[in-house]
């Protein structure tokens, strides 16, 4: 799906900071951030990442801080109570 799509289905942009430790260094805090569409509250996406991370990622997390926000609301209506020409 286009990035539209997923914004007409309800699907939001969520960024996650991850904070991991380096493998050579696990004093040393090191920083990267992750962006993709998500549902929320359940994040599939991003816990889906997070998993892999964990798995395939030798650096260990630390914390992860993410937000998310819809692109595309709910349009705003309001009532028109008259209209002019202008020529």
């Amino acid at each position: 799906m286009t990035e539209t799509e997923l914004m007409l289905r309800g699907y939001g942009l969520t960024t996650a900071e991850m904070f991991y430790r380096m493998p050579d260094h696990p004093a040393v805090l090191n920083t990267f951030i992750w962006q993709d569409y998500d549902l929320a509250p359940d994040h599939e996406r991003l816990f889906r990442f997070i998993e892999f991370w964990q798995d395939e990622i030798e650096g260990p997390l630390h914390s992860v801080r993410y937000t998310h926000r819809q692109l595309i609301g709910p349009g705003e209506w309001r009532q028109v109570v008259g209209e002019f020409t202008y020529h």
